[in-house]
C-alpha cells in the first residue's frame, strides 16, 4: 500500500549573502551586533532588524500597513484635527478618550518645560503629542486610525461635554467594547507577521514567520572608522584649519547566512478559509524576505548587495535551519573569499541533513544564484527570484504547472 502524501507545512528560506563594509544593526552603543559561535566571532543582525525591514517592503507589495505604536491618541487628534475639522481642544481630548477608553491601561506623559521652566507653549493651529499613551504598544492595521476617528464622531457631544483625562483614574465616555473591537482588527500584514497584545481579550494573533539571527558564516573582525566633518564657513574666515565635528564608527563585511521559515498551517488559520490570500500573502513574502536589507547607517554605507545564493525547501514536518553547517567557521585562502565556500558548504551540508531525516519530508526544492552554477543537493535550479517563488507556491499549495488558486 503506497502511503499518502504528507501535506506541505513549512517553507523554509535559506540566504547566502555578502555585505560590504557597513553596520547594518547596532547595539545600545552603536558598536556592532556580533555572536560568539563555534569558538568564533561573527558578525550578527538581529531577527527584529531583518524582519523589520522585511515586513516594510512586504507592505509596499501587497499594498496594506500596519502601524506600531503607544501614540494611537495622538493619531486620532490628527485625524480629526487635520482631516475632519474638528477643533484642536476638543480633537485632542477625543483622541485622550480613544487612548484611555479600552482595555489597555494608559499613562500620561509630563509636560515639557520651556526654557524658564515654565510649560512649552504650542500653537493654536499645530497638533502636538498627546499626553496620554497605552502602557502598551499597540498594533492594528494603519485603517485603524480612521475607525477609532469614527468612533470619536459618533459620540461628539459626550466628549463635547465631557472632561479632560488628566490622571490614570479618569475614565473615558467612549464605548470600551467598539475600542477594543478596533484594535483586535487585523489585515494581511498582521495575519502574516502576528501580534502580541494581552491587554485585549482575543486580539492576539499567532505569526506564521519565524526569523533567525542572521550571521557570518566567517570569523569577523569589527573595524573603526574614524571621521571628521569640515566646517566649510571657517575656511571663510580664515580663523580654523581644521574639522567642525570628529568622530567614530564600527562597521565590519562579511557572507552572512540568513534563515527564515513560514508556517503555511498557521498562516491557513489567521486567514480563515482562503486559499488565494495564502497564496499572495506567502508568495510576498518569500520574495521581499530575500530582497530585504535593514538601513542602518545606509546612507554612509549604501551596501544594497544581492543575494548570492536563494534556496526555498517546502517541508511536511518542521522547519530546517542549515546554521549548524557553520559552527566550524567558514575559512578562505587569501583572496579567494567567502562566499563560494560558504555555497558549498550550505549545498553538502543539505544534502546530508536530508539524507538522515529521510527525503519525505522535503517535498520540494529548489535555488537561484549569482555565480554558483555548480550549487548541488538543494533542489532544481531556477533562473530568477520570481520563477523560484511560483514554483515554490505550486510545490506548497499542490497546484499542477499553470494552475493558480482561486
Amino acid at each position: 500500500m503506497s502511503a499518502t502524501p504528507r501535506p506541505a507545512r513549512f517553507i523554509d528560506i535559506h540566504v547566502i549573502q555578502s555585505v560590504p563594509f557597513a553596520n547594518l544593526n547596532r547595539d545600545d552603543t552603536n558598536s556592532v551586533k556580533t555572536v560568539q559561535y563555534g569558538n568564533a566571532q561573527r558578525t550578527r543582525v538581529s531577527s527584529q532588524s531583518w524582519k523589520r525591514a522585511a515586513r516594510e517592503k512586504f507592505q509596499e507589495e501587497i499594498g496594506e500597513r500596519a502601524l506600531r505604536t503607544r501614540r494611537i491618541g495622538e493619531r486620532v487628534t490628527r485625524e480629526l484635527a487635520e482631516a475632519r475639522g474638528w477643533p484642536l481642544p476638543l480633537a485632542e481630548r477625543a483622541g485622550a478618550h480613544v487612548a484611555a477608553g479600552s482595555s489597555i491601561k494608559f499613562e500620561l506623559a509630563k509636560e515639557k518645560q520651556g526654557a524658564e521652566g515654565g510649560t512649552a507653549k504650542k500653537d493654536a493651529k499645530t497638533v502636538v503629542p498627546n499626553k496620554v499613551f497605552t502602557n502598551a504598544l499597540v498594533y492594528v492595521p494603519e485603517t485603524a486610525v480612521r475607525e477609532l476617528a469614527d468612533i470619536a464622531e459618533e459620540h461628539r457631544e459626550k466628549l463635547e461635554s465631557a472632561k479632560d483625562i488628566k490622571k490614570p483614574a479618569d475614565k473615558s465616555v467612549l464605548p470600551q467594547a467598539a475600542i477594543d473591537g478596533v484594535l483586535k482588527a487585523r489585515n494581511g500584514v498582521i495575519n502574516l507577521f502576528g501580534r502580541m497584545l494581552a491587554e485585549v481579550d482575543d486580539a492576539g494573533v499567532d505569526g506564521a514567520v519565524q526569523v533567525a539571527h542572521a550571521m557570518t558564516t566567517h570569523e569577523t573582525d569589527v573595524e573603526f572608522d574614524y571621521f571628521s566633518a569640515v566646517d566649510d564657513s571657517s575656511q571663510e574666515w580664515n580663523d580654523a584649519t581644521g574639522s567642525g565635528h570628529m568622530g567614530h564608527g564600527q562597521y565590519s563585511a562579511g557572507t552572512f547566512y540568513r534563515f527564515a521559515t513560514l508556517d503555511l498551517e498557521e498562516l491557513a488559520g489567521n486567514l480563515g478559509d482562503d486559499p488565494a490570500s495564502v497564496r499572495e500573502l506567502t508568495g510576498a513574502f518569500l520574495a521581499t524576505f530575500v530582497e530585504s536589507l535593514p538601513g542602518a547607517k545606509k546612507n554612509s554605507t549604501a551596501p544594497y548587495t544581492p543575494p548570492g545564493l536563494i534556496h526555498l525547501a517546502v517541508r511536511a514536518d518542521r522547519p530546517l535551519s542549515f546554521a549548524a553547517a557553520f559552527e566550524k567557521p567558514v575559512t578562505s585562502s587569501r583572496g579567494e573569499g567567502f562566499e563560494e565556500p560558504s555555497v558549498a558548504r550550505l549545498t553538502a551540508y543539505a544534502a546530508q541533513a536530508n539524507k538522515m531525516l529521510g527525503s519525505r519530508r522535503l517535498l520540494t526544492s529548489g535555488w537561484t544564484s549569482i555565480g554558483h552554477e555548480d550549487a548541488q543537493h538543494v533542489g532544481d535550479r531556477y533562473d530568477g527570484i520570481e520563477e523560484l517563488v511560483e514554483a515554490t507556491l505550486r510545490g506548497a499549495l499542490g497546484e499542477k504547472t499553470g494552475e493558480v488558486s482561486s
